[in-house]
């Protein structure tokens, strides 16, 4: 099982990026997905999700300016990140998990999620 995660790079503060993370050996659509960052020299945090039963979760550091979204066809899950700020800089990493969390603490917890990508970098500049 391998989730690959793409797209990150350099923006400046207002602008938009694209993170994507594309899916092998295991199908998309039968998990909750969800995307955390990782902040120089801060813990792991939790960033959206969305689950199997179709629920959206956001942060409210991010609510209203991303969007997780999936590709079934392409067994993608994406983050559509928009008004980015300063304090967005990070490691994105997208996590995907089969145990169906039905609430928000399991939801937000990383140490719930069993599949983990690599992380892709996002800066943005002023």
């Amino acid at each position: 099982v391998q989730l690959q995660a793409s797209g990150g790079g350099l923006v400046q503060e207002g602008g938009s990026l694209r993170v994507s993370c594309i899916a092998s050996r295991l199908t998309l659509s039968n998990y909750d997905m969800a995307w955390f960052r990782q902040r120089y020299g801060k813990e792991r945090e939790f960033v959206a999700a969305s689950r199997y039963s179709g629920s959206i979760v956001y942060a409210e550091a991010v609510k209203g300016r991303f969007t997780i979204s999936g590709d079934d066809a392409k067994n993608t899950m994406y983050l559509q990140m928009s008004d980015l700020k300063l304090e967005d800089t990070a490691v994105y990493y997208c996590a995907a998990d089969r145990h169906y969390c039905t609430s928000l603490q399991c939801t937000k917890n990383s140490e719930e999620y069993e599949y983990w990508g690599q992380g892709t970098q996002v800066t943005v500049s002023s």
